[in-house]
C-alpha cells in the first residue's frame, strides 16, 4: 500500500499535468481525460484504467479461486501495458501519438498520455444512435447536445457524415498499410473502440493490445506473438472491453486459427458496414461467444454478402457495395484487397477526398504544385463540412504558413474558412491571431527596420482586404493588441499598394478602437506618412483618412453637412472614436495648410477634410483659418469650373455658418443687457448715449429729455424723453407734448427764415447731407429750463438785459428779405455763431421736427440789433464790449458743438424774446454756466448735463 502511494506521488503525469476532474470520453476499459502540461500549457489526453473495473464482474459469478482471478487480472493489465508500449514504438501520422509512457496509479491501475483526442469512434457511434432515435420531424436527426465533465453543454465535436467516413476510412487504411508493410504486425482487434478522433478530426488507430506478427513472418519484431486460443478464450469474469471482440473478427482467425494481415481487412469491412448501419453496430452479433460465431458462418444468410446487402439496414454507397465490400467480406484471405488497394478504389475517387489526401502530402510537394493547389482549394472549400474545415483543413493550412512563397494564397483560404464556419470567432482568436503575429510582427530583439519582403507585403494586402472579417471575429482589446501593430506596420510600408490598402481600411478599424488609441497611436502614424510621402496617390489617400478620422465618410451621399437644410437620416453619425475638435484644428488643419502641390485631386481631397472640420470647428477658427485656406486652394491654376464651383459652394456655406453663429451670439449678448441696451440705441447716432439720463438714474432717456427741456416732471410717470419734435409721427408728438395751461408762463416762440428756397444743409451722424427744407409750420411752444446749478459765482449788475425779452410778432413779407446785417461791430462774432449752427444742430429723424423747421424757414423774421449793441457783461474786460461779447458766445457754442451733436440751426437768425428762466438766478443776466461755453467747471452726472441745444436756447 505504501509503495502504491509512493508511486502515485511520484507520478510524472500527476506532477506535470493538470488533469480534468471528469472524463471526456471512454474507449473500452479506458477513461479519457483532458489535461494540460503545467510548464507549456500544451493540451493532451490522459488514458486511465481503474483496476476496480476489472474486478466488478467477479462477484456475480460465484465463488472463484482467488489466485485464478488475480492471474486473469494480471494478464489483462499486462496486455493493456502492451498497448501503450506499442504506441511508443510505432510512429505514424495515423497511429495515436504517445506523449507520456504508461505508469501505474495509486490503486494499481494504469495511465498514459497521448495527443489530444476528442472522442473514440465507438462513443461517436453511440451518440449518433441516440441522436437518430430522438430524431426530428421527417426522420431528420436533431443536433445532439450533451453535458461535458465540467457541467457545461457542448455540441458533438465530430459529425459522422459521408465525407467524414470517407476521410477516416482512408486514414485507417493508411495506418493498416504501415502496420502490415512496415511494422510487420497484425492489429488483431480492429473495432470502433480502437479508433480515436484527434483535435484535427483525423482518425487514429490504437488498441494494440492484441497486435502480433502474422504467421510465418520473416520480419524481425519486438512484439510478442499472441496465443490465438488464449485470446479466443472469453473469460466471463472480466469485462468484455478488455477481451477480443468477436463481432469484428475474421473467420480465418476464429475458425481457422490463422493470423494474417487479411484478418484486419475483414475487420475493416465489418467496420465500414457498422458506420452505415443503423444502429451503428457490426452485422455479426456473437454476444462474445465463439459457438455463436461459428453458427453464423455456417448459414449463408447470416453471413454479410452482396446478396443480402451485407446485412446493412441503410443504403450503402454504390462503390462500397459493388466494388469494395465484396473484396473485403470474403471467406478467403487471399481474395481480400490489401490496404493500399483499398485506398486506390473508386470509393475514394472524389474531389474532396483527393483534396484531403493532397493536403496530407503537401509538405512533399513542389512549390509550383503547392501554389496551384492553394489557388484551386478556394473553389472547393464550400463543399466541405464545417467540422472538417475547422478540425482538418484550417490547422493544416496554418502549419503551411511558414512557407512565405504561398503565404498570401494560404491566407485567402484561411479567411474563406472563417467566413464559412458558423462560429469562426473562436478558431480565429485561438489559432489564427497567434500565427499572424508570429509571421508579420518582427521579433522584439530585432535591430533596425525590417528588410523588404515582397511575399510578406502581398500577404499584408490579403490581410487588409479581409479587415472587416478580422474586426468581426475579435474583440476590441484583441484587435488593439494583436491586429493594430500589423496595421501600423502596413501604413509605414514602403510599398504604396500596402499603404493605400491600410488607409482604406480605416472605416472598419475606427469603430473597433477606443478614442485614446486612435489619437495617440493611429493618428500620429498616418500624419507622419502623409507628411513624408512624395506620392500624390498616398497624399490623396491620407486626406481621405483624415476625413474618416474626423468622423466623416467617403460616400458622396453622406457628405451632406446639413448647411443646405437637407438632412439624411440614413447617414451614420461620427463614431465616438473620431478625433476631438482640438486635434482637428491644431493638428490636421496645419497639415493641410502646408500642402504645396496644386494638383486638383489633392485640393479636392483637402476640401473634403476642411468641410468635415468646418462642421465642428468654432466660427472664429473657420473664419480665420479654414476660409483663407479654401480661398487659396480655390484659386489653384489647375482647377476646372466644376471644381472651382465646389470650392465656392463650400466657402459660401461656411461663411453663412459663421454669419449665423456670430449673429446668434451677438443677439444673445445684446439680450442680456435688457431694455437699457435698447433704450440707448437711439442715442448711439448722436455719440452721447448717457447725456440725457434723469437725476433719478432712470434708463428711459425719452422721459429724462422731456423732463429736462420742460423743467418739471410729467406726473411722475416714466415716459420717453424725446419731445414731440423728435417723434416719427405728428400724432405721437402731439400725444407726448402737454398743452399749455393758464398758470404756466407762455413759452417763447422762435423761427428761422432763409433768403432762398434752398434750405440749409443738415449734417447727420453718417455724414450725409439732407436736401433743402421747405418751411411749413411753426414749432410747438416749449418751456426752457436751464441748469444753473453749475454756474460759477458772478457779480450781478443791473442792465437793460435784466428784464426778460418780450416776443415780437412775426412779420410776414411779400418776398424773402435780404440777409440781415447787424451792426458792424457784430460782424465778426456772427461768423462763428453761424458755424456752430451748422455743426451742432443735426437733423432730427422725426418728420414732425423737419416740418416744424421748414415752417419756420418760410417766415421772415427781424431782430432789433440795436438793443443788442449795448455793452454786454459777457464780453472780455480787456476787449471792447461791442465786438467781443457775441464773438465769445459764438466761439463757446462752436466748441460745445464738437462734444454734443444736435440738429443744425437755420443759417439765418430769427427774432425772438425769452421769458425769465425759472429758478434762483446766479447772475443778473441769467447766464448759462461756464461749462456750457467750453469753460472749465465741476463735473456733473450725465443725467444733469445739458446739450448744446438746451444751453443755447436758455441763453437766447
Amino acid at each position: 500500500m505504501f509503495s502504491s502511494a509512493l508511486k502515485s506521488f511520484n507520478s510524472n503525469i500527476n506532477s506535470n499535468y493538470t488533469v480534468a476532474s471528469a472524463p471526456r470520453s471512454t474507449s473500452g476499459p479506458w477513461r479519457i481525460y483532458d489535461a494540460k502540461k503545467k510548464s507549456t500549457g500544451k493540451a493532451v489526453s490522459v488514458f486511465v484504467l481503474d483496476r476496480k473495473s476489472l474486478d466488478a464482474h467477479s462477484g456475480s459469478l460465484g465463488r472463484s479461486s482467488a489466485s485464478s482471478m488475480k492471474r486473469a487480472t494480471e494478464e489483462v493489465v499486462e496486455r493493456l501495458k502492451k498497448e501503450a508500449s506499442s504506441l511508443a514504438r510505432l510512429r505514424h501520422p495515423n497511429i495515436l501519438e504517445l506523449v507520456e509512457p504508461v505508469e501505474e496509479t495509486r490503486n494499481g491501475g494504469l495511465q498514459f498520455a497521448t495527443e489530444t483526442v476528442t472522442a473514440s469512434l465507438s462513443s461517436l457511434l453511440r451518440e449518433k444512435d441516440e441522436e437518430e432515435r430522438s430524431g426530428g420531424v421527417g426522420g431528420r436527426p436533431s443536433r445532439y447536445v450533451r453535458e461535458d465533465g465540467e457541467g457545461g453543454r457542448r455540441r458533438r465535436e465530430v459529425e459522422v457524415d459521408e465525407l467524414e467516413i470517407q476521410k477516416g476510412l482512408e486514414q485507417i487504411s493508411k495506418a493498416l498499410e504501415f502496420l502490415h508493410d512496415n511494422a510487420g504486425l497484425v492489429h488483431g482487434n480492429l473495432t470502433p473502440d480502437a479508433i480515436f478522433v484527434n483535435a484535427k478530426s483525423d482518425w487514429k488507430i490504437s488498441g494494440l493490445s492484441f497486435s502480433s506478427p502474422p504467421d510465418n513472418s520473416t520480419k524481425p519484431s519486438s512484439v510478442t506473438p499472441i496465443n490465438i486460443s488464449e485470446a479466443l478464450n472469453i473469460d466471463p469474469r472480466l469485462p468484455r472491453s478488455v477481451q477480443i471482440n468477436l463481432d469484428y473478427c475474421s473467420p480465418d482467425f476464429v475458425l481457422d486459427s490463422n493470423l494474417n494481415t487479411g484478418a484486419d481487412m475483414f475487420s475493416l469491412g465489418l467496420l465500414i458496414i457498422a458506420l452505415y448501419n443503423s444502429p451503428h453496430t457490426s452485422p455479426l452479433e456473437t454476444n462474445s461467444s465463439v459457438s455463436t460465431y461459428k453458427r453464423l458462418f455456417s448459414t449463408p444468410s447470416s453471413i454479410p454478402s452482396l446478396s443480402n446487402s451485407f446485412l446493412c439496414s441503410q443504403p450503402l454507397p454504390k462503390e462500397l457495395k459493388s466494388e469494395v465490400l465484396p473484396r473485403l467480406i470474403t471467406r478467403r484471405p487471399a481474395q481480400r484487397m490489401t490496404a493500399k488497394e483499398f485506398q486506390q478504389s473508386s470509393y475514394f475517387n472524389s474531389i474532396l477526398i483527393s483534396t484531403i489526401r493532397f493536403l496530407d502530402e503537401l509538405p512533399a510537394k513542389t512549390p509550383k504544385e503547392k501554389a496551384q493547389f492553394m489557388r484551386g482549394l478556394t473553389q472547393v472549400l464550400g463543399s466541405f463540412p464545417t467540422t472538417l474545415l475547422e478540425k482538418k483543413l484550417l490547422p493544416a493550412l496554418l502549419e503551411e504558413m511558414k512557407d512565405r512563397d504561398i503565404l498570401s494564397l494560404i491566407l485567402q483560404n484561411v479567411f474563406k474558412i472563417i467566413n464559412i464556419l458558423p462560429n469562426g470567432r473562436r478558431p480565429f482568436t485561438e489559432k489564427i491571431i497567434p500565427r499572424l503575429r508570429e509571421i508579420f510582427l518582427p521579433p522584439s530583439n530585432a535591430k533596425g527596420p525590417p528588410e523588404r519582403d515582397p511575399a510578406k507585403e502581398s500577404s499584408l494586402l490579403v490581410l487588409l482586404e479581409h479587415i472587416t472579417q478580422i474586426a468581426n471575429n475579435c474583440s476590441g482589446k484583441e484587435f488593439k493588441d494583436d491586429i493594430l501593430p500589423i496595421l501600423l506596420l502596413a501604413i509605414e510600408s514602403p510599398t504604396h499598394a500596402v499603404v493605400d490598402a491600410s488607409l482604406r481600411s480605416l472605416p472598419v478599424v475606427l469603430p473597433v478602437l477606443d478614442f485614446s488609441t486612435i489619437k495617440n497611436e493611429l493618428f500620429p502614424v498616418i500624419a507622419s506618412v502623409f507628411t513624408k510621402t512624395t506620392s500624390l496617390g498616398i497624399k490623396v489617400r491620407g486626406l481621405e483618412a483624415f476625413v474618416i478620422l474626423c468622423g466623416g465618410s467617403l460616400d458622396p451621399a453622406s457628405n451632406n453637412d446639413g448647411l443646405d437644410g437637407i438632412t439624411n437620416n440614413a447617414i451614420k453619425k461620427s463614431s465616438s472614436s473620431a478625433l476631438d475638435k482640438y486635434t482637428m484644428q491644431e493638428k490636421i488643419v496645419p497639415l493641410i495648410k502646408s500642402i504645396k502641390t496644386k494638383e486638383p485631386a489633392v485640393s479636392m481631397a483637402a476640401m473634403n477634410v476642411l468641410r468635415q472640420v468646418g462642421t465642428v470647428a468654432d466660427e472664429e477658427f473657420v473664419a480665420l483659418h479654414i476660409l483663407p485656406i479654401l480661398w487659396t486652394m480655390s484659386l489653384g491654376p489647375l482647377l476646372d469650373l466644376k471644381q472651382f464651383q465646389a470650392f465656392m459652394e463650400l466657402i459660401k456655406k461656411l461663411s453663412s455658418q459663421v454669419e449665423a453663429d456670430r449673429t446668434k451670439k451677438l443677439s444673445e449678448l445684446a439680450g442680456t443687457n435688457g431694455s437699457r441696451t435698447r433704450g440707448n440705441d437711439d442715442f448711439m447716432s448722436f455719440g452721447a448715449a448717457g447725456a440725457f439720463q434723469s437725476n433719478g438714474g432712470s434708463d428711459n432717456a425719452e422721459v429724462d429729455f422731456e423732463t429736462l427741456v420742460k423743467g418739471n416732471a410729467i406726473g411722475g410717470a416714466t415716459i420717453n424723453p424725446m419731445d414731440s419734435g423728435w417723434d416719427s409721427t405728428p400724432a405721437k408728438a402731439a400725444a407726448q407734448v402737454p398743452q399749455n395751461t393758464s398758470n404756466k408762463p407762455q413759452p417763447a416762440t422762435f423761427s428761422w427764415s432763409t433768403p432762398s428756397s434752398t434750405g440749409p444743409a443738415f449734417s447727420g451722424n453718417s455724414g450725409s447731407s439732407m436736401g433743402a427744407l421747405k418751411p411749413q409750420q411753426a414749432p410747438a411752444p416749449r418751456t426752457i429750463t436751464p441748469d444753473l446749478s453749475r454756474f460759477d459765482a458772478l457779480t450781478p449788475t443791473t442792465t437793460q438785459f435784466s428784464q426778460p425779452l418780450q416776443p415780437t410778432p412775426l412779420q410776414q413779407t411779400s418776398s424773402s428779405p435780404p440777409p440781415l446785417q447787424p451792426q458792424s461791430s457784430y460782424n465778426a462774432p456772427l461768423q462763428p455763431l453761424t458755424n456752430y449752427k451748422t455743426l451742432a444742430f443735426q437733423p432730427p429723424p422725426q418728420t414732425q421736427t423737419l416740418q416744424s423747421l421748414q415752417s419756420l424757414q418760410s417766415q421772415p423774421t427781424s431782430i432789433d440789433w440795436g438793443a443788442a449793441a449795448t455793452a454786454s457783461p459777457w464780453a472780455n474786460s480787456n476787449a471792447p464790449a461791442s465786438n467781443t461779447s457775441l464773438a465769445s458766445l459764438g466761439n463757446s457754442m462752436s466748441s460745445l458743438s464738437m462734444n454734443q451733436s444736435r440738429p443744425a440751426m437755420p443759417s439765418q437768425p430769427s427774432s425772438f424774446s425769452l421769458p425769465p428762466p425759472p429758478g434762483p438766478p446766479t447772475s443778473s443776466f441769467g447766464a448759462p454756466p461756464p461749462s456750457a461755453f467750453g469753460m472749465p467747471g465741476p463735473a456733473k452726472p450725465a443725467s444733469q448735463q445739458k446739450s448744446g441745444l438746451d444751453a443755447y436756447e436758455s441763453l437766447l
